[in-house]
């Protein structure tokens, strides 16, 4: 019986000096740690009381603080940052859909500024900027070695003033300016249009309209159409979309998938993690669809390309998309500013992330860039026929209702050829759905 109180009595020594022997180490370099933070506190609060009694000019505290806020987050990754009153204000508003500027979506790219996409229809859209463009120099002054709202704030100005952008351009020998005029960006959410049977959704942004505007463009191209049952299918087209609010994604994705996963959201702490599904309800009815990306399309479209292309519902048609798999959450600060913290990536429903890798296409299909010699001959290029010319022969083997038949089939396909002069990708996208629609309902 001793010797088991003994043996006892040792196995919790034992155990306590095990524990002591883990613990101790641990405690310490906590404390360590602790330890080093504060030192690197009272660095910063050193070097800050030695700018401000020994730069060589006065200079305001709060914009050294703020500048070191903003260093500390975006040191993180391109999306992070600090937003001053100012600046978050006016994110506010563009949420809304409304703002002044160029109409371009940046981020940094290895201390350069890269665009992500013009916006449709707007100063910087009209100039030609084009997405994967990189920004070198804004009116003479260098950006590199900018942080990113450096740049933005350089680019910002009073509406209807010019400002000159230099531009290099992969395939271009040298870097080369443009012109752009500043004006109050309105953003459209989605325009609607048809082309032949195909309804064509041009989704541009993703804010706070972009649900309501495609259900209800989506319903009036259908009721102009005369139902759905003349309708072959739909384009949802992203191209230089560069996302935006992450509900909207989400709803846009629901439209049209009955059930199943949308997308999910995972952050460093896995309790934190999301997962968003879709409910009953498709406002195509299940016609075919087709999604357009390309490397401008980011973000919340990266997450209705991916959700569409994982439960099969549409064929994505086009190159690359940008690759942006991360959340940003936007948490307010006192004094009304606020600070944009990467929270979490997100992920497709196969489990897949986007980040730095993009959504790939199911169909590679490039839009070719016509030379401006091309250009030229397409607008002088003669269309003469028989018919032009003088004393040719008339038909007379057809009746009216035929030749007018005909002249409305002609009609169409020239619509159609020159669609795929003016736009490819979209003209692909469309001819898939005609022979989708050519093969007739799955049974």
């Amino acid at each position: 019986m001793k010797k088991f109180v003994v043996a006892a009595l040792g196995g919790t020594l034992a155990g306590f000096l095990a524990t002591t022997q883990v613990a101790g180490p641990l405690l310490a370099q906590e404390s360590a740690r602790q330890s080093n933070v504060y030192e690197q506190l009272d660095l910063f609060g050193d070097i800050f009381e030695r700018i401000r009694a020994q730069y060589v000019e006065d200079v305001d505290e709060g914009d050294l603080i703020e500048a070191a806020i903003n260093g500390m987050l975006t040191s993180l990754d391109p999306h992070s940052s600090y937003l001053s009153p100012d600046d978050a204000a006016q994110m506010r508003v563009q949420t809304r859909g409304e703002f002044g500027g160029l109409g371009i979506e940046v981020t940094q790219e290895e201390g350069f500024v890269k665009v992500v996409s013009p916006i449709d229809g707007t100063p910087a859209d009209s100039a030609g900027i084009e997405a994967g463009d990189f920004i070198t120099h804004v009116d003479g002054e260098s950006v590199l070695g900018f942080t990113l709202s450096e740049a933005v704030d350089l680019m910002r100005g009073p509406v209807g003033s010019e400002i000159i952008i230099t531009i290099a351009r992969e395939g271009e020998a040298e870097p080369f300016d443009v012109s752009i005029i500043r004006d109050t960006i309105k953003l459209t959410a989605v325009r609607a249009r048809t082309e032949g049977e195909t309804v064509v959704l041009r989704v541009t942004t993703f804010n706070d309209q972009t649900y309501p505007n495609l259900k209800a463009g989506l319903e009036e191209q259908i009721e102009e159409a005369g139902g759905m049952d003349n309708v072959n299918g739909i384009v949802v087209d992203l191209r230089n979309n560069p996302g935006g609010l992450l509900n909207q994604a989400i709803r846009v994705s629901d439209a049209f998938l009955e059930k199943g996963e949308i997308v999910s959201t995972r952050g460093r702490d896995p309790a934190d993690g999301d997962r968003y599904n879709a409910n009953p309800g498709d406002l195509a009815n299940g016609k075919p669809i087709v999604v357009l990306i390309n490397g401008g399309s980011a973000s919340a479209s990266e997450i209705v390309a991916g959700a569409l292309q994982d439960h099969r519902r549409a064929i994505v048609v086009g190159t690359k998309s940008f690759g942006k798999g991360s959340v940003q959450t936007v948490m307010p600060l006192r004094g009304e500013g606020a600070m944009r913290l990467t929270t979490a990536r997100y992920y497709t429903p196969s489990g897949r992330s986007i980040q730095a890798l993009g959504v790939s296409p199911d169909i590679i299909v490039e839009q070719p860039r016509r030379t401006q010699a091309e250009e030229e001959e397409a607008t002088t290029r003669s269309q003469r026929t028989e018919a032009d010319l003088r004393g040719s022969l008339n038909n007379d083997s057809l009746s009216e209702d035929e030749i007018r038949q005909i002249e409305e089939d002609r009609v169409k396909a020239e619509a159609a050829a020159k669609l795929r002069e003016d736009d490819y990708q979209l003209a692909y996208a469309i001819d898939i759905l005609k022979g989708l629609s050519a093969l007739g309902p799955k049974q």
